[in-house]
């Protein structure tokens, strides 16, 4: 299944992608939103048997997958080859920061290029959506923790990430996140380790990675994280960015007003959006 959050007539919603469009399993199953039918286990495969659709894509307002996670745990250089183009020393452990849910915005959502920085980044990821939650979860058992992947796009502003060790000013502006446009759930999407990320500054490819290349590969992370957190249905994984990043380029690449970035991963989607300046009319 698709399953995607959408605001219609002004109403957020969750619901399905069908080949009709979209069916709003939020005014048919009575839960509130897609974190809460996953916590929930509500049968959405039911729910969408034989239904109309009640909107067409065009027609809907997308939110992020999931607009409302309890967490969202971003991985860091966890691609080798965007290790090496860093410099960086191999990890042992992985490389966590957190994105707070107010900075995501949906599929075809205008990213907002803060007006305090010059330095705004792409990074395409793969996100990880935690279906059945735990803690101290085994990595021989985690993929069954696993409720689907959506792409995630994790801006950085490069230059106020880079004013301490910590990374957390520079991936929390307003709208530098982009989250969709969909979750493919588990079952019908591939193995992470065959897919693709391919992101497109402009139409341009910028980065092309087997997500084979992660360092940390997903089982692990969650294995990782949920020793010192517990996990929870809705929760969020970002896994990090392949290389060809825009700071590393020389000359360096950065988004600004009027560019276009998307990020396109295998069996999962193509995630777009528009990029606007702060403060442009």
């Amino acid at each position: 299944m698709k399953l995607l959050s959408f605001r219609l007539n002004g109403r957020d919603t969750f619901g399905a992608v069908v080949d009709r469009g979209v069916v709003d399993l939020g005014a048919r199953t009575g839960v509130a939103s897609l974190r809460l039918a996953l916590a929930n286990g509500t049968d959405l495969r039911s729910a969408i048997k034989a239904a109309p659709s009640d909107a067409t894509l065009d027609q809907i307002t997308f939110l992020p997958a999931i607009p409302d996670p309890g967490k969202i745990l971003c991985v860091g250089l966890n691609y080798e080859a965007h290790r090496l183009e860093t410099g960086r020393d191999k990890l042992k452990y992985p490389v966590l920061f957190t994105r707070f849910a107010d900075t995501q915005v949906g599929h075809r959502q205008a990213l907002l290029k803060p007006r305090e920085s010059e330095k705004f980044d792409f990074e395409g990821e793969l996100a990880v959506i935690i279906g059945k939650g735990g803690r101290r979860i085994p990595e021989a058992q985690a993929m069954a923790h696993v409720a689907g992947y959506a792409c995630y796009h994790d801006g950085s502003v490069r230059d106020w990430q880079g004013h301490s060790p910590q990374f957390t000013a520079g991936k929390n502006f307003p709208a530098t996140a982009g989250f969709g446009p969909w979750m493919v759930t588990a079952d019908e999407a591939p193995d992470p380790k065959a897919m693709v990320l391919i992101t497109r500054l402009n139409g341009a490819e910028v980065q092309k990675t087997g997500v084979d290349d992660l360092i940390f590969p997903v089982a692990a992370l969650i294995a990782y994280i949920s020793q010192f957190t517990a996990l929870s249905p809705g929760d969020v994984i970002a896994t990090g960015t392949p290389g060809g990043v825009g700071y590393v380029r020389k000359p360096p690449l950065y988004m600004k007003g009027g560019d276009s970035i998307e990020v396109d991963i295998t069996g999962v989607g193509t995630l777009s959006h528009p990029v606007v300046a702060e403060g442009a009319t």
